[in-house]
Parts: C-alpha cells; structure tokens; sequence
C-alpha cells in the first residue's frame, strides 16, 4: 500500500479545509504599475488621480498602494467609465465607500 492509500495520509488530508482568498486580501500590497494593470488606467493617469483625490499610498521612491486605495482607484474608473468627469468621479468613490463602512459598522 502506497503512503496516499494509508489512513495517516488521508486523516491529514481530511484537516485541510478551503482557504478563502478574499479573506486574505487586505494584506496585499502593490506597486503604481501593478495598480494601473488592474484598472486598466495609464500611469499618467493613476499619479494624477492619486494627487486629486488624495489616495493615501507608502513607500518613499515609488508608489505602494494598499487594497482600499485600488479600491478606490477602481471606484474611480467605474465611475469615469459612466460619464463622470473626474471631480465627480472621485466624489462617487468617496460617497460608496462612506456608506460601506457605514453598513458594515
């Protein structure tokens, strides 16, 4: 009998339970370039974005955004897809994610 045929290999395997990313998620971390690759925006356009709406971001040579300011970004870009022009775009954003904290508080 193999070591996958025995009963020790699959009581380990019966500990394992679904791992749901999501969950995960707030921990991410990524660069301007990875940001602009999701949103399907230029890097122009993300910096000047990230400046008009004040989209807090680390790092010291290049951008780092967390999963609330892509979030956000991303919020954006719906919101510039429908027709809005930026300033309402970014006072969209501002208002969905306000009203999401609000319901998850």
């Amino acid at each position: 009998m193999g070591a996958y045929n025995s009963p020790v290999a699959v009581s380990r395997q019966d500990l394992l339970e679904p791992i749901d990313l999501a969950d995960h998620l707030a921990k991410v971390e990524l660069y301007l370039g990875q940001v602009c690759a999701i949103a399907g925006i230029s890097k122009m356009q993300l910096d000047y974005w990230t400046n008009k709406a004040q989209i807090p971001t680390k790092g010291k040579k290049q951008r780092i955004y967390d999963m609330d300011a892509v979030e956000t970004v991303m919020l954006i870009k719906q919101a510039k897809d429908k027709g809005l022009n930026l300033g309402a775009a970014i006072e969209a954003a501002r208002r969905f994610r306000d009203q999401k904290r609000a319901e998850l508080a």
